[in-house]
């Protein structure tokens, strides 16, 4: 990982794509410096999602009130865009009848790992949840590192997509992910293909469950606790900022922004 300010990009770049929970957020809430950072990017013209692990309940007020493009969540499954004259609305990758089935075997699943592996509790956000589980692992208790890969082992077995946070760990059936997610939303809101243009977007973010992210896209930034996750980083990211959280962000919009004058 470099250090942000040897970062140059070639070209004038189209958006940002960034996680939430200690990217933007600094414990548990986003921070000025981060809110203005992205009012900041919006206004230079650039497309602005925030892409994350949270479920659509919790991500709805803050896809209505933070200068965003929309917020794809649950991992890449749905998408949430407001505008002034049709309010929220909902987009999903999978069919009304596959999230109905999806979420029966889910909920069994869940209900295996809380009667088996020991101190696993469902994320307090759960309620809000439409096509993913989620396990706490750090944001209100703490979970030793052997059962947290229990619960992702159970989630395997049964068939699921499994990824851990910062803060939780997430399951799901089906094949999207935050990659699909990205290329998926780009394709629907603004027709255009993510893959030929990836090194014309920016991915920041702060744990494992970015990697895949940090993988394909040509300007990916850690903000400085990634470095928590390092060990365990098979494709860390190209770049890091300074800061932790909300003002490592603030800081990349900064460098971002400085590279357009």
């Amino acid at each position: 990982m470099r250090a942000l300010s040897t970062w140059l990009p070639a070209t004038r770049p189209v958006g940002v794509f960034t996680d939430i929970d200690d990217t933007l957020t600094t414990d548990g809430a986003i921070t000025p410096d981060a809110l203005q950072a992205l009012a900041d990017l919006k206004a230079a013209g650039l497309h602005v999602v925030p892409i994350t692990g949270r479920p659509v309940g919790w991500s709805e007020p803050f896809a209505a009130s933070w200068p965003v493009d929309a917020i794809v969540a649950e991992n890449g499954a749905l998408a949430l865009q407001h505008s002034a004259s049709w309010g929220l609305r909902k987009l999903y990758q999978q069919d009304a009848a596959t999230r109905s089935a999806n979420f029966i075997r889910m909920q069994a699943v869940l209900a295996q790992i809380e009667g088996s592996v020991p101190g696993a509790r469902r994320s307090q956000d759960s309620a809000g949840r439409e096509t993913d589980i989620a396990i706490d692992h750090s944001e209100f208790t703490h979970m030793p590192q052997s059962a947290i890969d229990a619960v992702v082992r159970t989630m395997q077995a049964a068939g699921m997509t499994a990824t851990v946070s910062s803060i939780h760990i997430n399951g799901w059936f089906g094949a999207h992910s935050k990659l699909t997610g990205a290329r998926w939303i780009v394709r629907e809101l603004w027709g255009r293909d993510l893959d030929a243009e990836m090194d014309r977007w920016v991915y920041v973010g702060d744990s494992t469950n970015d990697q895949v992210m940090f993988e394909h896209f040509a300007h990916s930034v850690g903000v400085a606790n990634i470095r928590r996750f390092e060990p365990q980083l098979t494709h860390p990211p190209r770049y890091i900022t300074p800061s932790e959280r909300g003002a490592g962000f603030a800081e990349l919009a900064r460098h971002v922004l400085s590279g357009l004058a």
